[in-house]
């Protein structure tokens, strides 16, 4: 395994992601706020939530990285469609299942059982994370592709 450029790229890849996640939510695209969505999961104060939340998804992005690595290194080559395609099997992983499973991980998540109550406020995903709107898994699939394709593109076996 390259350990440096695992380091570098699988950081670069996640700071891309982070940024069209970002980006996507910024320009109306999605409601979805990933870094606030994890950041309420270790505490309820909003804004100390968004920067917890901020540092949780790039060492989450960066320790996913290992599994690209790992198939990487499984073929013995990397490249920028490998990248891709794991990418897309990556987001769609995080719009079926994650996304499904987050009400029953989050405190202060409602889910499609259960309404809002006093401790529960934020809003479920839904399948597909369409609850925070109808072009989230677009936005969410296109993050991915760009993660998986730049991790692929520079990583070295």
């Amino acid at each position: 395994m390259n350990w440096g450029d695992w380091l570098l790229w699988g950081f670069v890849s996640t700071l891309i992601m982070t940024t069209l996640l970002a980006a996507g939510q910024g320009f109306g695209w999605t409601r979805m706020n990933l870094p606030f969505l994890l950041g309420a999961l270790v505490t309820p104060d909003r804004d100390r939530a968004e920067l917890l939340g901020f540092g949780i998804h790039l060492l989450n992005g960066w320790i996913f990285s290992l599994l690209y690595v790992a198939a990487f290194e499984s073929i013995g080559d990397a490249q920028w469609w490998s990248g891709a395609a794991i990418g897309f099997l990556h987001a769609l992983f995080v719009l079926t299942a994650g996304m499904r499973l987050l009400p029953s991980l989050h405190r202060r998540m409602a889910s499609e059982r259960h309404g809002p109550e006093a401790a529960r406020l934020l809003e479920p995903p839904g399948f597909f994370g369409l609850h925070y709107g109808v072009q989230t898994p677009l936005w969410t699939i296109a993050a991915h592709l760009v993660y998986g394709t730049t991790l692929g593109a520079f990583y070295r076996v």
